[in-house]
C-alpha cells in the first residue's frame, strides 16, 4: 500500500476552527504540491479529506488537476486519532495509494506509529507530505519511507 500524509497547508487564525480558510502563501503551498503529486501518483489514487475548509482547500489543488474525487471523512478531522487515520485508510491492505489531507498532531503521530510502533508528537510542517509503503518482511508488516517533502523544496 501506498499511504501519503499531506498537512494542510497554512491556514488563518480564527475560529470556528472547522471554516478556516488557506492564506495566499497556503494556496502557493497547496498548489505547489499539488503539482509535484499530481506528477507521481497514479489516477486511481484515493484522496481523503478532513472537513476542514483548510483541508478541503488544500487538497481541491490536487482535484483539480485531474479528474480524482475527493472524500469527505469526519474521522479525519482535528482531533482525530492515529487508529482513526489508518482505519480510514484501509493501512496496510488498501490496493490503490491513498492521500490523506488532515491535521496535527494526528499526522505525525500515525507517522511516528508507522515508523517504530509508538504515537509520539512528531512535526509535520504545514503542506509537507510524507509518503509510506507498507511492505511484508520475514511475515511482518513494515514501512517504509519513500519521500518527505515540504512545499518548499518542489
Amino acid at each position: 500500500m501506498e499511504l501519503l500524509l499531506w498537512r494542510h497547508s497554512e491556514a488563518e487564525a480564527g475560529e470556528p476552527d472547522l471554516g478556516r480558510a488557506l492564506t495566499g502563501k497556503g494556496e502557493k503551498q497547496a498548489h505547489r504540491m499539488a503539482a509535484w503529486l499530481h506528477a507521481n501518483l497514479p489516477d486511481s489514487t484515493r484522496i481523503l479529506v478532513s472537513p476542514a475548509r483548510r483541508a478541503q482547500q488544500t487538497a481541491a489543488a490536487l482535484a483539480e488537476l485531474a479528474p480524482r474525487k475527493l472524500k469527505t471523512v469526519d474521522a479525519l478531522a482535528p482531533g482525530a486519532g492515529a487508529d482513526d487515520v489508518l482505519r480510514a485508510v484501509g493501512w496496510p491492505d488498501a490496493k490503490v495509494p491513498v492521500v490523506v489531507v488532515g491535521h496535527q498532531p494526528t499526522l505525525g503521530w500515525v507517522a511516528s506509529r508507522l515508523l517504530t510502533g509508538v504515537e509520539s508528537d512528531w512535526p509535520i510542517k504545514k503542506g509537507a507530505v510524507w509518503w509510506f509503503s507498507s511492505r511484508s518482511r520475514f511475515g511482518e508488516e513494515q514501512a517504509v519511507v519513500r519521500a518527505v517533502l515540504g512545499p518548499d523544496l518542489v
